[in-house]
């Protein structure tokens, strides 16, 4: 006689890759019409983020916020710090908290959980209890550009440092098949390019928020649409015409853009070799440094522990911070999960 065979725990590992990470949208998509829904969901930075809400059963509403932002909303939500990051982190998690996810891992219908790296000890740590926000809000901290998040006495940054694509994670909380989605298969051929928010745009803004400063009184304190940036940015002198902490926060934003987003320029009097690359900026090093990293990591990753099947979106051409571009990253997740829909068929899903 035959033995029954249980069904297999189908695992989904959501990869790191910042504003690539839009694309989990598709991988999602795609596989829910192929009726194939994961029982076991693992993410890392931006995988957790996106991971999470659709845990919570929350993707459609947040996938339709992403496709509505622009450059200049994305913006919005950054809280300029200095110590420990570029940005404190605190406001865009706050907002996703408010109106996508208040639940903690223990009420969510399917298990979830994400990975943060130990900044002290560089230890890999898997959060898999308590408040979702603050889970998340840890495995997204990117070095150097979110400030590392406290949690239980440990000061925790970005997952994707010690395990990008979480495929250990989800057969450790009891996935028998293991779907993995890396964002960071093709960087290698991404060319380095200035950061869009260019200084055009903040002068624009800034224009919007003069005319907005007019109508209050002096001693008045207007909200910041900016996120409120500390008092130590504003170190430097201020246009004529503005006034108190309103002022200095808009030149510490002006200041800012031109140090660390642009483009590095030739001094006057350089000769110009057609052959010579272009020297990036600041935060385009960063980010690059951080693409090759992670890319170093998955593979050592996948190759001891590979999962069962691999989806790679194409999207080399999309930046990290690029998170405007939402819609060209949820299709190539998409289209990406289309291509290995048979070798999903081949495992019985």
């Amino acid at each position: 006689m035959n033995k029954l065979r249980r069904k297999p725990v189908v695992g989904l590992a959501l990869g790191s890759g910042s504003a690539r990470g839009w694309a989990h949208f598709g991988v999602l998509h795609a596989l829910r019409e192929a009726g194939i829904s994961p029982d076991i969901i693992c993410g890392t930075s931006i995988g957790s983020l996106v991971g999470a809400t659709y845990a919570a059963g929350e993707m459609d509403a947040f996938e339709s916020w992403v496709l509505g932002l622009g450059k200049r909303k994305v913006f919005g939500f950054m809280d300029f710090n200095l110590g420990g990051g570029l940005l404190k982190g605190e406001k865009i998690i706050d907002f996703w908290r408010e109106n996508f996810v208040q639940e903690t891992m223990e009420e969510l219908s399917a298990p979830f959980g994400c990975v943060a790296t130990d900044l002290q000890t560089g230890a890999e740590v898997w959060l898999r209890k308590g408040s979702i926000a603050e889970a998340v809000r840890a495995s997204i901290a990117l070095p150097g550009l979110f400030t590392p998040s406290t949690h239980d006495g440990r000061l925790l940054v970005d997952g994707g440092l010690v395990n990008p694509v979480p495929v250990s994670l989800a057969r450790a909380m009891g996935a028998d098949i293991v779907i993995a989605v890396d964002l960071n298969a093709d960087i290698m051929r991404k060319h380095m390019k200035p950061v869009d928010m260019s200084e055009t745009d903040l002068k624009i803004h800034a224009r919007e928020v003069r005319a907005s400063q007019m109508q209050l009184d002096e001693d008045d304190e207007p909200p910041l649409p900016l996120g409120q940036i500390p008092e130590a940015l504003a170190a430097h002198a201020s246009p004529v015409g503005w006034s108190g902490k309103w002022k200095r926060s808009m030149t510490s934003v002006k200041t800012m853009s031109s140090s660390v987003m642009r483009m590095g320029r030739k001094d006057e009097g350089d000769e110009e070799e057609d052959d010579s690359p272009r020297i990036p900026s600041l935060l385009n090093v960063v980010m690059a440094s951080v693409n090759i990293m992670q890319m170093r990591i998955t593979r050592s990753r996948m190759a001891g522990d590979p999962a069962e099947v691999l989806i790679a979106p194409r999207l080399s051409h999309v930046g990290l911070m690029d998170f405007h571009r939402g819609r060209e990253s949820i299709d190539e997740g998409y289209a990406a999960t289309q291509l290995v829909l048979p070798a999903l068929k081949g495992w019985g899903l």
